[in-house]
């Protein structure tokens, strides 16, 4: 669709949400262009998209290499990488042998598939084929395809550092590949598992279209998207209220999707 200035921020948000799952705060990025051919306009807007997401992190862009290498990519092809480095005390890290049964799960919305699961979409909306279909308007998106799923990754920094300031956060998961089933056990010890229930927020109509479309089943779907759900942390009962409104005066959709129970990490959607 030849827009290059969302994909930058898609970088950072893969790196500096997986840093604020242990406690830390990001404190600088660094990126990695490689592409067939320099065009300077394109190259500064995937950098423009790249320093949004650091700006939306609370972290410094200090530097970055770019490599022009025609012979390694085709036409129009470039690859983008980038790391992040982030700092916590000791102390304050994330401990997840707190997280015991009874505590809460609390979800944050996701702003759409962010960066993740695109092989599955492009066969399934033969992207690459029928390159029409990503211009072709959704109704029940209210917008085109291509619109949709290039909207950029949500970064969830500042607001998981303002919560960890003010409540007990024992564990945080950043849904990325992998969906519910895969990243939600990261965050737990081995004496506990999570009942998820998939009724407690609204999910978003993309991935309603991407299972229509597709055909495929529900345990695939949240074994593979964030089925709306970027982020998902645990609390201890009492500080749901205190934790759901700290999360909304930082303007996030956040709900009460499940609770910790005893068992071995297993992760029960309901």
């Amino acid at each position: 669709m030849n827009q290059h200035h969302t994909i930058g921020q898609d970088c950072v948000a893969m790196c500096v949400n997986d840093i604020i799952c242990c406690g830390a705060k990001p404190l600088f990025f660094l990126d990695y262009i490689s592409l067939w051919k320099n065009i300077p306009q394109m190259v500064a807007n995937i950098v423009s998209g790249v320093a949004e997401g650091c700006k939306q992190a609370g972290c410094s862009l200090i530097g970055g290499e770019t490599a022009e290498m025609p012979g390694m990519y085709a036409e129009n092809e470039y690859d983008l990488a980038g790391f992040s480095v982030g700092i916590v005390d000791k102390e304050k890290m994330i401990n997840s042998q707190t997280i015991c049964a009874g505590d809460k799960v609390i979800g944050l919305a996701s702003s759409g598939v962010h960066s993740n699961g695109f092989s599955l979409i492009r066969k399934i909306f033969h992207i690459g084929t029928d390159k029409q279909s990503l211009n072709q308007y959704q109704e029940e998106l209210g917008m085109s395809l291509g619109e949709c799923l290039l909207t950029p990754t949500k970064i969830y920094v500042k607001s998981i550092l303002e919560l960890i300031s003010k409540v007990h956060v024992k564990g945080i998961s950043h849904i990325t590949g992998g969906g519910f089933y895969e990243n939600m056990p990261r965050m737990l010890n081995e004496k506990v598992a999570l009942n998820i229930n998939t009724n407690s927020y609204e999910i978003p109509s993309i991935f309603k279209l991407i299972q229509k479309v597709g055909d495929i089943p529900t345990h695939d779907m949240y074994n593979t998207f964030n089925m709306g759900i970027g982020m998902a942390i645990i609390v201890p009962e009492e500080q749901v209220e205190k934790s759901l409104q700290i999360l909304k005066d930082c303007g996030e959709n956040a709900y009460l999707i499940g609770e910790v129970i005893t068992g071995n990490k297993e992760i029960n959607l309901r």
